[in-house]
């Protein structure tokens, strides 16, 4: 079976906004074991869309549309669709619902331009809206099962969770099989070098189809199973993500999808333990991702960006010797920050950053790319430094942030191991040499 996406708005079709809705759609698709072949993205014109409409029904079984569906001018999915189908708009009871309710909640009274999201091309289907004022709808042209859902992110997702996928289940499941997407995902190891060592996957497992998907800084093997006996798949799905974890074990993250942030918080919540973070090249990337995981508060205690050698010596206690003697880009100095977060919380775990981020402020000991971290426990502090190729600002400082937080799973995981900097260290990257016993070089105080 195989699906979809339309896109549709101006603000989409320029590139004034970006396009997330459909990458969400796809991977939900997938997950259901629906092949999405295409993406398409046009603008608020009314035969545009209903032509797209129109070839899509020609070679998908499943449509998702997103956008167009507001109470302005310019929405004009519901007029497309009428179009494509050949019928007429009208009021539709269950359409309005949506619209009184949203604004029933709100102890507001319903606006006459908001009254448009009631009215659907005749025959379709009103899809609810939990959180929003517009309402959905579905329809059928040709084969094709069409979709049509609001354009604002978190609405799009609720519904496809609570409405799109069960429908797609009760109609059309008996027809997938016993279809699964199983997600690895790996943080460390280049795409090249994740490929060569998997070559000879699909000879080993036959009809199971390997893609990787690069997610920077993390890279995510996807592993499609079609198989006709739901026992088939249960029994060959373990053997083929052993085989890949024998061939990438130091770079697996997690076997079942998640991101470097949850496997963190997953581990520190089975620890019962807590965390505390010292930025500085990072600016809060790690702390924003820890946070972005529901039920961070029970294990995040801070989140310090302390930018500047004043900010390190006054919150989190570094020493002045240390800074005028190593440089604020040193193993000396996150060791004193991680060390410094740590107490100052009582938290079980430290964590620091600092770094040249750039593409300006490096030095000959020190380039851009540089990167020093720390972590402090119960059981001791420790370091590692590492240089990252890139002269890429945004880059440096998201690699930056994924390599503390690999280094934090892993002594999580395995606690201060004697070759932790080695262990923790990305293909990609390379030891950064310091001699720790000169004085730092001009324009090292802080990250640039």
């Amino acid at each position: 079976m195989i699906a979809e996406i339309l896109s549709t708005g101006d603000e989409v079709r320029t590139g004034a906004v970006a396009d997330t809705n459909a990458a969400f759609i796809a991977q939900s698709l997938e997950g259901e074991g629906i092949e999405v072949t295409r993406h398409q993205c046009v603008g608020d014109d009314v035969a545009t869309i209903a032509a797209v409409m129109v070839e899509i029904s020609r070679r998908a079984a499943v449509a998702l549309v997103t956008g167009g569906l507001g109470p302005t001018a310019d929405d004009v999915t519901a007029e497309a669709a009428a179009r494509a189908l050949g019928v007429s708009l009208a009021p539709d009871a269950a359409a309005m619902a949506v619209v009184e309710r949203y604004f029933a909640r709100r102890g507001r009274p319903v606006t006459a331009t908001n009254r448009k999201q009631g009215i659907l091309p005749r025959g379709a289907s009103c899809l609810d809206n939990p959180l929003g004022s517009a309402p959905g709808f579905a329809f059928t042209l040709g084969n094709c099962r069409f979709f049509c859902l609001p354009g604002v992110p978190a609405e799009m997702r609720a519904m496809i969770s609570d409405v799109v996928l069960p429908d797609i289940r009760q109609r059309m499941g008996g027809d997938l099989g016993a279809r699964r997407v199983r997600a690895i995902t790996t943080f460390g190891i280049p795409e090249s070098t994740m490929a060569d060592r998997l070559a000879g996957f699909e000879a080993a497992f036959e009809g199971v189809r390997l893609g990787l998907r690069a997610h920077f800084p993390e890279i995510h093997v996807r592993l499609y199973f079609s198989e006709a006996d739901p026992e088939d798949l249960a029994r060959r799905e373990p053997a083929a993500v052993d085989w890949v974890r024998q061939r990438i074990e130091p770079f697996v993250v997690s076997d079942d999808g998640l991101s470097l942030a949850e496997v963190v918080g997953r581990d520190l919540k089975a620890q019962a333990a807590s965390l505390a973070v010292a930025e500085s090249c990072t600016g809060g990337l790690i702390s924003s991702w820890i946070t972005d995981v529901a039920g961070s508060s029970d294990y995040f205690r801070l989140g310090a960006v302390t930018y500047t050698n004043a900010a390190k010596e006054a919150i989190l206690g570094v020493s002045a010797e240390t800074l005028k003697q190593y440089g604020a880009v040193s193993r000396q100095t996150v060791m004193e920050m991680a060390a410094g977060a740590r107490r100052c919380t009582d938290a079980t775990y430290g964590l620091a950053t600092s770094g040249v981020a750039g593409p300006t402020g490096g030095s000959a000991q020190k380039p851009v790319g540089s990167l020093c971290l720390g972590i402090a426990t119960a059981q001791g502090v420790r370091a590692a430094a590492y240089r990252f190729g890139a002269n890429w600002r945004r880059a440096n400082k998201v690699a930056f942030a994924a390599a503390g937080l690999n280094l934090l799973r892993i002594v999580i995981g395995q606690g201060l191991v004697a070759d932790l900097e080695d262990r923790a260290k990305p293909i990609y990257a390379e030891r950064l040499e310091l001699d720790d016993g000169v004085n730092q070089a001009p324009g090292d105080e802080a990250p640039k």
